[in-house]
């Protein structure tokens, strides 16, 4: 049965939608102005996870952008007392798009790992950018595992002139 999660405003509605139908096992995701109006526009954390606890649908939790709530003692406190999880995604410098991405990477694990017995916080954060891999520096990894050169392997790889010069998709 998929896990039933409250999703903040920050996440691009149109993308996550988008997703739903690939997400059907793990979650539905169900933004909060579609489960009340209200809910985007509460001022306190603390109340919002409130009024999951008392809707009528059984939710599992929050995911949010806003980790403040995870320094906040009362959004803390309700958050053990209503026994939910709370999925909070650092938007890596105000990035959703990034945000999402850290959400759908991490989330069939979540939903396997949550449960409604208590509550439980996952703190997602994305690395720095990642640096480029050097071609030939892979290509030596390559070559070491085949116990030759990078230099031999690239020889033997490589295309001849003419078959650079050839489109494949040209007939």
């Amino acid at each position: 049965m998929p896990r039933l999660f409250a999703l903040d405003q920050n996440f691009p509605q149109p993308i996550v939608a988008l997703l739903a139908e690939y997400l059907t096992e793990e979650a539905e995701l169900v933004p909060l102005g579609d489960i009340d109006r209200r809910l985007p526009d509460m001022e306190n954390d603390w109340e919002l996870l409130l009024s999951l606890h008392h809707d009528g649908r059984p939710w599992d939790g929050l995911i949010t952008t806003d980790t403040s709530m995870l320094s906040l003692e009362r959004e803390l406190a309700v958050l053990m007392q209503t026994r939910l999880t709370l999925v909070a995604a650092e938007e890596a410098g105000h990035d959703p798009l990034r945000a999402t991405g850290l959400l759908l990477l991490h989330l069939p694990g979540i939903c396997k790992a949550t449960t409604p017995a208590r509550a439980q916080i996952w703190h997602l954060r994305a690395p720095g950018r990642l640096p480029h891999l050097d071609p030939w520096d892979q290509l030596g990894r390559v070559a070491r595992h085949r116990s030759t050169s990078a230099r031999r392997l690239y020889r033997n790889a490589q295309l001849s002139a003419s078959e650079l010069a050839r489109d494949p998709l040209a007939k």
